[in-house]
This record gives C-alpha cells, structure tokens and sequence, in this order.
C-alpha cells in the first residue's frame, strides 16, 4: 500500500505498535498482579477461591469490581470539527 513517503509496512507497524501501547496501558491499570486477597479490600466480604485462582491478585470481590466497573470514567472525545465527514454537510 503506498503511504506516501512513508516506507513499506510502515502503517501496519504503526497500528501493531498502537495495538501494544493500549494493551500496555490497559494491563497497567489493573494493578500489580501480586497476591490474591482471601477478603474484598472494599466490603471484606470473603473472595471465592474460585476467583482468586482465575484472576491472580484479585482484590476485590465480585459486586465490589462490578460496581467499579459500572461507573462512568471520564475520557477525552473526538475532536470532529476538522474532519472531512463533518464539511461534506
């Protein structure tokens, strides 16, 4: 694919090197793997061994990471007023 003065395979690299950056920084987020809790560090309740053995360093219970999970984070947008698609309207 020509790229202009890009080299050959230069997009794919970019895209594989964007793929590994966003899993980099998705695996940061969830923690030091560590050792599993026994107990929620939220509620204390008691974390299913179950649990703690498919996810290594678990620390939190099952309702306490879906509540986590449930809320709204906030993220930057899409700046869209400079695109194409905007200006064919």
């Amino acid at each position: 694919m020509a790229g202009g003065w890009a080299r050959d395979g230069a997009v794919s690299e970019q895209i594989e090197a964007s793929i590994s950056d966003e899993l980099k920084r998705m695996q940061s987020r969830r923690g030091p793997m560590g050792e599993s809790l026994t107990h929620c560090a939220e509620c204390e309740e008691e974390i299913p061994e179950k649990r703690r053995v498919a996810i290594p360093g678990v620390k939190l219970c099952i309702d306490c990471q879906n509540e986590r999970d449930g809320r709204m984070v906030q993220r930057g947008g899409i700046n869209r007023r400079g695109s194409k698609d905007s200006q064919l309207k």
